[in-house]
């Protein structure tokens, strides 16, 4: 049967497949006939869509399937793959650092453990280089809180402005859900990328 294309889903340009735009990366071409990852969804042009997927990405580039998609000569950038990995760390970076000024997010063992204690995390976010002692104390005291490992302390660190941040709480709404999305895509581009959310 075909599935209906709605506001919210679109078909992958490699597997065919209707998938949520969530788990899809949008292209564009830009003006000088470049593939361009439009991670944030905002720039002008058709969307090009492509499952969040290193391979399928790969396979995008090799293809011409842009192109083809396109209806015009493309030029798809060397290493695009990486640059979308790239893009997505650092819109994950931003997320957090949008956060923290908000007054949403914290980041340090005791003030996580505070957030945990007073109920005020939506979201445990880990360095995927974290010592499994600290990870297990703070999951205990809330073990059905959404964890989420996609950055190393040191980039966990820039969204904090020091030079490593192990452990972060992130509050209720829009940035922690959008955060899990982000993770969640860019667990298609590298290894060792935990997302654990309890589907309530």
């Amino acid at each position: 049967g075909e599935e209906a294309l709605t506001e919210t889903s679109r078909r992958c340009l490699v597997t065919g497949a209707v998938r949520p735009k969530t788990e899809l990366l949008r292209f564009v071409v830009d003006p000088q006939g470049q593939i361009v990852p439009d991670i944030a969804g905002k720039l002008p042009g058709r969307g090009l869509w492509v499952t969040a997927q290193r391979a399928i990405v790969l396979e995008a580039s090799s293809k011409r399937v842009f192109a083809r998609a396109a209806k015009a000569p493309v030029v798809v950038p060397e290493g695009l793959e990486d640059r979308v990995a790239a893009l997505l760390v650092r819109r994950c970076i931003e997320i957090l650092g949008l956060a923290r000024r908000s007054g949403l997010a914290v980041a340090g063992f005791v003030r996580v453990k505070e957030a945990l204690s007073g109920g005020k995390a939506a979201l445990l976010v880990e360095a995927t280089d974290a010592a499994a002692d600290g990870q297990e104390k703070l999951t205990a005291l809330a073990p059905s809180l959404p964890r989420v490992a996609c950055l190393d302390a040191r980039e966990l660190g820039v969204a904090f402005g020091r030079e490593h941040a192990v452990h972060v709480a992130l509050g209720k709404g829009r940035l922690a859900d959008l955060f899990i999305v982000e993770a969640r895509r860019l667990q298609g581009f590298r290894a060792g990328v935990k997302v654990e959310v309890s589907e309530r």
